[in-house]
């Protein structure tokens, strides 16, 4: 399959773009999607090529479009919602939880809402506290959702073309530090898409297991790197999606490697991590030669001041850390 490098927003705007080319009943919508061409210029060009009735600028009223986009694909169109940051999701809670992860069991099967909510996710540079919650935890924990955290402009674009024609609500997560970073991807209109649920093995190793999604999956794959000069062989792996979670794929590699590190952006307490600690704890036991740790977010609101923000996020010292302790290496 012919490549070429381009970077992560230009991967989503062409997910978007060829699948509503493909299906004329997807439609954007969002604050500033269209004639402000999106707050981080995913959307570029999409107003023009597609019009109005199908790029729509609205109010900051998260829980008025999001309940418009879960009434819309209740009604079989099948609508992206953009939340500008998805801190902002947390005013359209009742929207997401109680009526699009619920409807398709609640109606017995008669309705499904086929909606994609799309947006950055977690810490960016001094944005504050309000503005940096890694929210996967919150999310991850509702049945009737899927949650994708793409890391790589690769997955990015084949992860949300899957959740465009996905029949079930899908919570999809763009690190806001990765819009820029490239990476190779098909060729435009090579239609990859990519299943949810199935992980992929980034770095083959054979000491520790690293898992990471998002933006700590750069910080992983740094850390392993630091650590190979040290003697340590990590593997790193990227579930890219967290429900469902390619547990078979870790807990394989952890029979491998015998020790485990998880490295999350959010919080350290529940969520995705914890339930992979668990997961692993009661399919391999037996092969673990140390405890499993995790390295994450300080638990405290994020700190404006960027010295403190670097503090409070997994770092590649404490990663290469980590892994030292679990190697007894330390």
């Amino acid at each position: 399959m012919a490549m070429r490098e381009i970077r992560y927003r230009e991967a989503l705007r062409e997910a978007l773009r060829e699948e509503m080319e493909r299906d004329e009943r997807v439609f954007l919508m969002g604050e500033e999607v269209g004639h402000y061409q999106g707050a981080y210029k995913v959307s570029e060009g999409l107003l023009e090529q597609f019009g109005e009735r199908r790029v729509i600028d609205t109010p900051i009223a998260e829980a008025g479009f999001a309940g418009i986009g879960i009434g819309a694909a209740m009604t079989g169109l099948r609508p992206i919602i953009e939340f500008m940051t998805w801190n902002f999701s947390f005013v359209a809670f009742d929207q997401i939880i109680n009526s699009a992860a619920k409807i398709y069991p609640m109606s017995a099967g008669m309705y499904r809402a086929p909606v994609v909510f799309r947006g950055p996710d977690g810490a960016a540079k001094q944005v504050g506290a309000q503005h940096s919650h890694e929210v996967s935890p919150f999310y991850a924990s509702i049945p009737g959702l899927h949650v994708v955290i793409p890391s790589t402009p690769r997955d990015a674009k084949g992860l949300l073309k899957t959740a465009i024609r996905c029949e079930n609500p899908v919570i999809f997560l763009e690190g806001e530090t990765l819009y820029n970073t490239k990476g190779e991807v098909p060729e435009v209109d090579a239609d990859e898409t990519i299943p949810f649920g199935l992980a992929r093995v980034a770095r083959e190793g054979s000491d520790c297991t690293l898992v990471a999604w998002g933006r700590p999956y750069y910080t992983a794959l740094e850390a392993a790197d630091e650590l190979a000069k040290k003697g340590i062989s990590c593997e790193v792996i990227d579930p890219r999606t967290l429900r469902p979670f390619d547990h078979e794929t870790v807990v394989k590699s952890v029979k491998k490697t015998n020790r485990c590190v998880i490295v999350h952006e959010h919080w350290p307490y529940g969520g995705p991590g914890a339930e992979l600690v668990d997961r692993i704890q009661r399919e391999a036991f037996d092969y673990l030669d140390a405890p499993i740790l995790r390295v994450a977010s300080l638990e405290v609101p994020m700190p404006y001041a960027l010295n403190l923000e670097d503090y409070v996020l997994p770092s590649v010292a404490r990663v290469v850390e980590a892994v030292e302790r679990v190697s007894y290496a330390k």
